[in-house]
């Protein structure tokens, strides 16, 4: 089921730009504080919860005034004239936090009449306050639109709406009345939709109550009951359309200038890169320097491209001097085996044996020539496919003394002076006694007659230094010593394959070979790394 999803989104997934997929992921996240506003109801929730708020501070400021005006004895005004009142904790300020919530509080239904019940009369302390209290209570509702009732300890209302009714068994008064303030949700039965989205708003359709408690002496004596339809989202939306258009227009400017960073940073450049990528790919151009103003990750894509590219291009180079190379080796033996044999079919009954015999014989060296170059060939491709050997060490010592005692001669002097504690290297001994074997082979077919093999330890590599005391070789060779098939004796059957080889193999073991110059004849010095760790 997911592999058959995953096949369908592929077939029709479209095909984006990367400044379309920065800047519709820009938008998408610059858009979600509205959505939070709306579905998630963040906004209208800030909404409901002030006007929890000023209600709270409405009851607070009345409870407090019918508190004031509440009549007492003298003795009990005496008592409580030193202060201010404080809690059990001690401190002077009690702030209420909000208490309701639209994704948790429980909707209660509308808030029924008032039983009215005429033989019940009001609290005679009660209908004093209340008649002090009355011009107050109108004066505030005109100004804040709530709905206030002033109701005594046995429920009767004695101020607002449904004045001489009970409402002792509401669950909001009841809890005012054992001294503890309630906000409740109730719907709004007069509630009537005017705009398009408004069913968006869940706000819309209730009504907050608050019921507040009066506390005289200690005592509850009476309740503040007060009411209000929260700000509306849409509503809310509108009054501060200002700031709401001032925001969006400020998020958009700044979406768009980074989507021009961005662009400047990430997509032009790569846009740019695949463009001298085309004409790389058709021998046609070079790697750009990347934008200042590119990102570091495109700049180093850009540094690793030209370094790819520069290695292709002389990868390219090295195949096209080879293959040329490679013909002009195979075509000269070519050339004498076919015009041996086509002087053979031609004049073999007029030659003589000895004429015969030596133009098989050139037809054979010429077919061993090819044969030594095939094998060569193979063994430079061998080495120029080799990988590095992780954890491989060896002791030149061994190398060395193995190469010593199979080339050493009278007439071919080899003198080592490396100490018989010489470190480890990270190198197989087959690549060292190849080396060796081609360096030390190709100083005695040079005429050298004495050459000797020092060494020279550091902290990180080993150098071996061989040297002879042969012609040496002329500056004009040295440049392209280890191109493949150049040599200076291809008279005596020489491929100029040695050194390529050499480097190759070494190369592989991440070691390295160098000419270095000298007085009288050659000098060629192979660094190696150390093994790691015991050996």
């Amino acid at each position: 089921m997911i592999g058959q999803a995953k096949a369908l989104a592929k077939r029709h997934w479209p095909r984006l730009g990367l400044r379309t997929i920065l800047m519709g992921t820009l938008l998408f996240v610059a858009a979600l504080p509205g959505v939070g506003a709306i579905f998630l109801r963040v906004y209208e929730n800030t909404l409901v919860r002030q006007t929890e708020a000023e209600l709270v501070a409405q009851g607070a400021a009345l409870a407090a005034t019918a508190e004031t005006l509440w009549p007492r004895s003298r003795t009990t005004v005496e008592a409580l004239a030193p202060g201010p009142d404080k809690n059990a904790s001690g401190d002077y300020y009690m702030p209420e936090p909000p208490t309701i919530d639209l994704r948790s509080t429980p909707v209660l239904p509308e808030r029924p009449h008032a039983r009215m019940n005429a033989a019940q009369p009001g609290d005679p302390g009660a209908v004093v306050v209340a008649a002090r209290l009355e011009p107050i209570i109108a004066r505030t509702a005109r100004t804040t639109l709530a709905s206030i009732q002033f109701i005594d300890r046995g429920g009767v209302i004695l101020l607002g709406h449904e004045r001489g009714g009970t409402y002792a068994g509401l669950s909001e008064v009841r809890a005012a009345l054992g001294g503890e303030a309630e906000t409740v949700f109730r719907r709004n039965g007069n509630y009537r939709p005017r705009y398009s989205f408004e069913w968006l708003s869940r706000a819309s359709a209730l009504r907050i109550h608050h019921a507040r408690p009066i506390v005289v002496d200690g005592k509850v004596v009476g309740v503040l009951l007060l009411s209000r339809s929260p700000r509306a989202l849409f509503k809310g939306l509108y009054q501060d359309r200002g700031k709401i258009l001032i925001g969006i227009a400020l998020i958009f400017g700044v979406l768009v200038m980074i989507t021009g960073l961005l662009s400047r940073g990430i997509a032009r450049p790569i846009e740019r890169l695949g463009a001298a990528t085309r004409k790389v790919a058709s021998g046609d151009g070079e790697i750009p320097e990347p934008p200042v103003t590119a990102a570091i990750e495109i700049r180093a894509l850009y540094e690793d491209f030209a370094v790819m590219a520069e290695e292709i291009a002389r990868r390219s180079r090295y195949l096209h001097g080879f293959a040329a190379a490679i013909s002009h080796e195979f075509k000269t033996p070519l050339a004498g085996i076919r015009g041996a044999i086509e002087l053979l079919e031609d004049h073999h009954a007029t030659m003589s044996q000895d004429e015969r015999q030596r133009f098989l014989g050139n037809i054979s060296a010429d077919a061993d020539r090819l044969s030594q170059l095939v094998t060569r060939l193979l063994d430079l491709a061998r080495a120029d496919m080799a990988e590095p050997q992780p954890g491989m060490t060896s002791n030149p010592i061994d190398a060395i003394n193995r190469i010593v005692d199979a080339l050493a001669g009278p007439n071919f002097i080899i003198a080592v002076s490396v100490p018989d504690d010489v470190p480890h290297v990270a190198a197989p001994q087959a690549t060292l006694e190849a080396t060796l074997s081609t360096l030390l082979e190709n100083s005695r077919q040079s005429g050298a007659t004495h050459t000797s093999i020092a060494a020279e330890a550091s902290k990180a590599s080993l150098k071996l230094i061989v040297t002879d005391n042969g012609p040496g070789i002329p500056p004009a060779d040295r440049p392209r010593l280890f191109e493949p098939f150049f040599t200076s004796r291809r008279a005596e059957g020489g491929t100029g394959l040695g050194l390529p080889i050499a480097r190759s193999l070494l190369k592989a073991s991440q070691c390295n070979i160098e000419l270095h110059d000298c007085e009288t004849g050659a000098a060629f010095v192979v660094t190696l790394p150390l093994a790691r760790g015991p050996t």
